[in-house]
């Protein structure tokens, strides 16, 4: 029987092709997932009544306290003072230690997982107080460029580097088992 050598030579080729694939298609577990933003105080976009004492940042994952950073700017892209960040678990506050006049305000934040993946982002937010008799803070968005990362989170993980090393290898594979099959029909 000349078939049968080759038979289990097959059947454990498909066996790797199959869990290569099953690897590159079941989406990444949390040991690769990187942290991302869960929820924010003042929230992205809001309209507040009155001026927040603090900002409160949650994420997915646990935070490094030795590099996570947090910073408040006003329209004029000037940075205003705060506390320096506490960092309980996936949450980081500091608080704002002046009170801020009606105007739109960013949130910028830089914050290292404890896997050691940097994630950065920003977000807007505006004070918008009927009360209060301080002058709107100018909005020169306009002539000020925006900032790159503004609204969004950066990821620069090596998830298109896993995604691209499995391709190579589910290549290299199927070129493998191909020759291998080619070999086994000329004998």
């Amino acid at each position: 029987m000349t078939g049968s050598p080759s038979r289990p030579t097959a059947v454990r080729i498909g066996a790797a092709v199959l869990a290569v694939v099953v690897a590159v298609l079941i989406p990444a577990g949390p040991a690769w997932a990187h942290n991302s933003l869960r929820a924010a105080t003042p929230a992205r976009d809001a309209t507040l009544p009155s001026a927040p004492t603090e900002v409160t940042l949650e994420f997915m994952q646990r935070l490094d306290p030795t590099f996570t950073t947090i910073v408040l700017t006003d329209a004029a892209k000037r940075k205003l003072p705060t506390g320096e960040p506490v960092v309980t678990g996936a949450t980081s506050t500091v608080q704002v230690t002046d009170t801020l006049p009606n105007g739109t305000y960013t949130v910028a934040y830089r914050v290292v997982s404890v896997d050691g993946h940097p994630v950065q982002g920003s977000y807007p937010f505006t004070v918008a107080d009927p009360s209060s008799s301080a002058a709107p803070v100018a909005n020169l968005s306009a002539s000020a460029p925006a900032p790159a990362a503004a609204g969004a989170e950066s990821d620069d993980g090596p998830s298109g580097v896993l995604v691209a090393g499995a391709a190579l290898a589910l290549v290299v594979l199927v070129t493998a088992v191909g020759l291998r099959w080619r070999r086994t029909v000329r004998r």
